[in-house]
């Protein structure tokens, strides 16, 4: 009786703490709920919204910025839902991107063909570079103009919440650089067709320049499908193998950002700039949609799931965006902005005129 008396105390020790765990993270799943339900909320009225005359040739995920942004601002984002908020900008944002990976493969980078792919990668660097530059000379915070680089020369809204995982720019710099990007890219949505006869492009050169330089895949299909069926495939191909860039451009930034903050001893305790492992999901994830005949049923709803992930990402942004911190930022991030998609259009032009 009393041998027995340890064994069941050393039960009670084994056993005693998961109680106090379980409670813990139900409590923290609780947190997170309101916030969860309420983003789910407004990225679902995104997706409705689309449905109306004139929005559906905009990405849910611009709209769900927009649908946040009024709910912050005009009656307040609840203390009870930011917890949820949060989450949604980082662990939900991250799982989406590693998500996006699936919809992109090795043989639709090889279908572009090495002179596409080359012009592509040239313009994309070219123009990040250029915003960068142009950025400090106009005096645009690094921050911002690495955003608005990124949304510009990659692959619109979905590059800059993915960038400021290693920038980690204040939300309101964040919807300032989506709010540009949806502005040009929306722009070169219409004006690119009106374009194409005026340069003389055949259907492949025509999408490939849309590909190549128009921000958003919502906006690039959109464009490129006005020159035809040849185009609009060859263009929408481009446009992912671009997106596909998008792990590298961040894993560089990351890195960049790391050697920065040892050179100028801004380390704190020895923590530098996090690596955006989740990048290297994102192209795991595009090697498995090579090696794997995903069925099409199952594609499409990956892709559907992946994109109310993003949006759910978006409309958390919104509720994090206080209208008056962004207009603090003045007209110069526009004038970035615009200068950026000046330089991208043209520069990707000459390109496929010289080599396409």
């Amino acid at each position: 009786m009393n041998a027995h008396i340890p064994t069941r105390t050393a039960d009670a020790v084994a056993i005693g703490p998961r109680p106090a765990v379980s409670r813990r993270t139900h409590g923290h799943l609780r947190s997170l709920l309101p916030g969860l339900l309420l983003v789910a909320l407004l990225a679902a009225s995104a997706f409705a919204f689309r449905l109306l005359p004139g929005l559906s040739a905009f990405s849910p995920m611009i709209i769900a910025i927009v649908i946040g942004m009024a709910f912050h601002n005009l009656v307040g984002t609840p203390a009870l839902a930011k917890p949820g908020v949060a989450f949604s900008m980082r662990k939900v944002l991250r799982f989406a991107i590693i998500l996006l990976g699936l919809q992109l493969t090795a043989a639709q980078v090889a279908a572009v063909g090495a002179t596409g792919i080359a012009i592509i990668a040239a313009t994309l660097l070219a123009t990040f570079a250029f915003t960068l530059w142009l950025g400090k000379l106009i005096g645009v915070d690094r921050k911002l103009s690495e955003l608005i680089a990124a949304g510009t020369s990659i692959c619109g809204a979905s590059a800059v919440i993915a960038t400021n995982t290693v920038t980690q720019a204040p939300d309101e710099d964040v919807a300032y650089a989506v709010a540009c990007v949806t502005v040009f890219g929306s722009i070169a949505m219409f004006a690119y067709p009106l374009l194409a006869g005026m340069f003389h492009l055949a259907p492949q050169a025509y999408g490939l320049w849309a590909g190549a330089s128009i921000h958003e895949i919502a906006q690039v299909v959109a464009a490129a499908f006005q020159g035809g069926q040849q185009s609009g495939e060859f263009g929408t191909v481009a446009k992912l193998t671009r997106v596909m860039m998008l792990a590298p451009m961040v894993i560089a930034l990351g890195l960049a950002a790391r050697q920065r903050a040892k050179s100028t001893g801004s380390e704190h305790n020895g923590a530098s700039a996090p690596m955006p492992w989740f990048v290297l999901g994102f192209v795991a994830m595009v090697g498995l949609n090579s090696l794997i005949d995903i069925p099409a049923e199952a594609k499409a709803l990956i892709v559907t799931l992946t994109t109310f992930l993003l949006t759910m990402a978006l409309a958390a942004m919104g509720l994090e965006t206080d209208i008056r911190k962004l207009w603090a930022r003045g007209a110069r991030p526009l004038i970035l902005g615009f200068g950026a998609f000046l330089f991208i259009a043209t520069f990707s032009l000459m390109l496929v005129k010289l080599l396409g």
